[in-house]
């Protein structure tokens, strides 16, 4: 598979990574051997990234990740994990002491002595600005707790602010055929800086994989059911905070431009990796074959796939321009 730089970390990672934040369970329920499949599934596609967070699960996710490296030996993989939801978010929250608490906990999950990278969660904006916070991220990397540390974010300002910091690896930012606005300035921003950029959120929540109809139903426990309007945690995590049915209505149009062979979701991801600044999409993937499916999509990039990569891209922007510019565009 395709291997683009990690910022300035001397690290490649593959275009397709793997998001693993349903294997903490908070998708519904996935037990610990199916968990464990995907991670293989995914690992023998090629996937080099594995991104998780301290709250998958409530340590869940790193923890079946730890137990499956364990058991890979040299297996090459970076694991990127997240930080900083484990107590309310206001800025005093995000102090050094807290970093050396969570990390700590991270790399007890993990099982390794230094993270191999750790972003911030969604911080509120004024933990992007604050010197402070990376003065204490430098202090971890100083004395070998992580080796690199980046910021997820909610919105393109803060992506921007975080990508001016000298010391930031990468963006996590939502982007996919629902969600321009990374377009305009982030990824230009991105590639100037040399820093990596995440797209997460790629198929908007499954709204993109094509399964879904207008009578589907989730489970109570999974956010898709519970926090349609942002009741739990920003609604721009759940199907990218566009209408339900719209979405679907979006994504039938954008499945009807493609040629016999070629699925949307793989379309999609495609169409992520191939964006100028983007270094990794993190699909999820709550079985081995959707894990599979989704590494093979970097395919779709390689001459004679069969995938016409600008009449999608012109597909993308004429449904995103007429469904949901004036919605979404300046939200995030």
């Amino acid at each position: 598979m395709i291997e683009r730089p990690l910022g300035h970390t001397g690290r490649s990672v593959t275009a397709i990574g793997l998001g693993t934040w349903q294997l903490g369970a908070d998708w519904g329920a996935v037990d610990e051997a199916d968990a464990l499949a995907v991670l293989e599934a995914a690992a023998d596609s090629g996937v080099t990234l594995f991104d998780t967070a301290d709250v998958y699960g409530d340590g869940r996710s790193e923890s079946i990740i730890g137990k499956f490296l364990e058991s890979r030996g040299e297996h090459g993989i970076t694991v990127a994990t997240k930080m900083g939801r484990r107590l309310s978010q206001v800025p005093e929250n995000y102090s050094a002491q807290n970093f050396r608490a969570w990390t700590s906990r991270s790399r007890s999950n993990l099982g390794v002595e230094t993270l191999d990278l750790v972003q911030l969660h969604c911080p509120p904006t004024a933990v992007i600005e604050d010197d402070a916070t990376f003065g204490a991220l430098d202090e971890l990397i100083a004395d070998g707790a992580i080796a690199a540390y980046g910021v997820s974010v909610e919105t393109c300002e803060q992506a921007l602010t975080a990508i001016a910091r000298r010391g930031v690896t990468n963006i996590q930012i939502i982007l996919n055929p629902f969600r321009l606005k990374p377009l305009d300035e982030v990824l230009p921003a991105a590639a100037a800086a040399g820093v990596a950029i995440f797209a997460r959120v790629p198929l908007a929540s499954g709204l993109l994989s094509g399964r879904y109809t207008a009578s589907t139903t989730f489970s109570a426990d999974d956010h898709r059911n519970y926090n349609r309007n942002g009741e739990a945690f920003d609604k721009g995590e759940t199907f990218s905070g566009v209408d339900y049915a719209t979405g679907l209505q979006a994504a039938a149009e954008l499945a009807a431009v493609l040629p016999e062979g070629v699925q949307l979701p793989a379309a999609s991801l495609a169409w992520i990796a191939a964006q100028p600044g983007v270094t990794s999409v993190i699909p999820g993937g709550r079985n081995p074959a959707q894990a599979s499916a989704n590494s093979a999509a970097a395919g779709l990039l390689e001459p004679g796939s069969g995938f016409d990569l600008t009449a999608f891209d012109t597909a993308v922007h004429d449904v995103y321009d007429r469904h949901f510019r004036s919605q979404i565009h300046d939200q995030w």
